[in-house]
């Protein structure tokens, strides 16, 4: 791919946007958090790359997978009204299925744009498929971090906003907020054992898959980035203050802090 090339799915991403917002307040603030997302995964891809050493080549594909993993999640919440996928549909496939009904990706290189479906169609997914290849692994992983390193910023923001003023939070609130939490959470991170989605059940649920996604970070640039922006800090702080609680974050941080030192 060439930088030509990128600047002309800039434009499209924007024209795509911006077709999709409506007279509705409520789905306009969700698509406008799935919008920012988009960018803000953009900005998280280019330091990653940065910190890795990628060519120049390999940062435009890297920037192109961020830029248009989440377009399916326009579609998502204009139909469903939530990003709850085992609510609705998988996102991660939606994604891939508006990119190939808009021709989006036509004019690129069968073999990139390969590697760009496959990032986009298994960023969301719980685990990776175990046949990819050397290079379509690489950027799986490459997006799967970044994503998740702006999911902390926005949940951390978004708890925070909930927490200030509720009445007035525009954002889709998808579990109740009740102080509990399912002990299968609590013993599913303590064994390093990825949540599904299905699963949760309580906000502070969420709040545990997102403190268990710790084990799915793939490059040490990223656990240096979790520790730099103290976000899945501040998501940690909205949890119940209990001994069990205390010893998930231990072993979270202590975790994150091991990588950093084992990657040097």
């Amino acid at each position: 791919m060439e930088q030509g090339q990128l600047n002309g799915l800039k434009v499209w991403f924007d024209d795509f946007v911006a077709g999709c917002y409506c007279d509705d307040e409520f789905v306009n603030a969700n698509l406008k958090l799935k919008e920012d997302h988009s960018r803000r995964v953009c900005d998280e891809t280019a330091h990653l790359v940065d910190e890795l050493g990628l060519s120049d080549g390999q940062k435009i594909i890297a920037e192109t997978i961020a830029l248009l993993h989440d377009v399916g999640r326009f579609a998502q919440f204009i139909r469903y009204r939530t990003y709850n996928d085992p609510k609705s549909v998988n996102h991660s496939k939606l994604s891939v299925e508006v990119l190939r009904e808009a021709g989006v990706l036509d004019g690129i290189d069968e073999r990139e744009r390969k590697l760009i479906e496959a990032a986009i169609r298994y960023h969301g997914e719980k685990a990776l498929p175990e046949d990819l290849d050397e290079q379509s692994l690489f950027y799986c992983k490459l997006i799967r971090d970044a994503d998740k390193l702006d999911v902390f910023y926005v949940a951390a923001k978004y708890y925070r906003q909930y927490r200030d003023d509720p009445e007035n939070c525009k954002l889709e609130l998808e579990f109740p907020d009740n102080g509990k939490y399912c002990p299968e959470m609590v013993e599913s991170v303590f064994k390093h054992r990825l949540i599904d989605y299905g699963e949760l059940r309580t906000l502070d649920d969420m709040r545990l898959l997102q403190l268990g996604w710790v084990y799915d970070v793939n490059f040490t640039a990223t656990f240096k980035r979790i520790r730099q922006q103290k976000f899945l800090e501040e998501i940690a702080g909205f949890l119940p203050s209990d001994e069990k609680i205390e010893k998930i974050k231990e072993k979270v941080f202590g975790y994150i802090d091991s990588m950093i030192a084992r990657g040097g």
